[in-house]
């Protein structure tokens, strides 16, 4: 492999891990990881959020890069618009299963029993395809600006998602701490689960407004 390959990959790589800390993905996976029981369900849904995520961007990202063609302006916006809309779904979802919670809290035992079964990996996995989709149009752009071959493009998406996956598991762990130590305590565990769901409706509207109004979206449907 030449050092000129092997330097974009490891930018690659680099990019893929700080790509996975960006806001909007550290809020959604952040709504799952904090109503995870144990620790490794939360590292569990930073990785599948990453391969959803990696997956999304390198379908589209190869058919982008094999036609030869980018995502218009106003296609790119609105798949971001999306991921407001699934920031406040997430939010409000998260904020709810704490009422859920609180009004069966004589059968708690019960509960962790059956949320241990059905951790939400399929959650992450939507998360991180939705959060591919919005984000193929810079990753397409950011490939084509730094590879000359469409094999070279291949191997660089697929270690800018191995980034991501990576950034991912080290960041949901980290944020997982917290929500498990506090599992027994309820009243804290949730406060924490409403301050994460608050956290991501309200960034999710934020989003929207500011894709709306300042980077002009509603501006592009009209």
């Amino acid at each position: 492999m030449e050092v000129t390959l092997l330097s974009v990959l490891t930018l690659g790589f680099i990019l893929g891990i700080k790509h996975a800390i960006e806001p909007d993905h550290v809020i959604a996976v952040s709504t799952i990881a904090s109503r995870s029981k144990k620790l490794w369900h939360a590292s569990l849904a930073g990785v599948y959020w990453g391969i959803g995520h990696t997956a999304t961007l390198f379908i589209i990202g190869i058919i982008l890069i094999l036609m030869k063609n980018g995502i218009s302006d106003k296609l790119s916006l609105t798949l971001e618009f999306f991921v407001g809309i699934m920031l406040v779904y997430l939010g409000i979802v998260s904020m709810l299963s704490v009422r859920k919670q609180k009004e069966s809290t004589h059968n708690h035992h019960t509960n962790h029993i059956n949320e241990k079964k059905k951790p939400g990996y399929y959650k992450s996995l939507i998360i991180g395809l939705i959060h591919g989709l919005a984000g193929s149009a810079a990753m397409v752009l950011l490939t084509m600006s730094t590879v000359h071959t469409v094999w070279d493009g291949v191997m660089f998406i697929l270690i800018f998602g191995l980034g991501t996956i990576i950034g991912m598991l080290f960041f949901t762990t980290l944020i997982g701490i917290p929500f498990i130590l506090s599992v027994k305590r309820f009243s804290l565990s949730r406060s924490l689960i409403l301050l994460t769901g608050g956290i991501s409706a309200l960034f999710g509207l934020y989003y929207m407004y500011n894709l709306g109004f300042n980077e002009g979206l509603f501006a592009l449907w009209i």
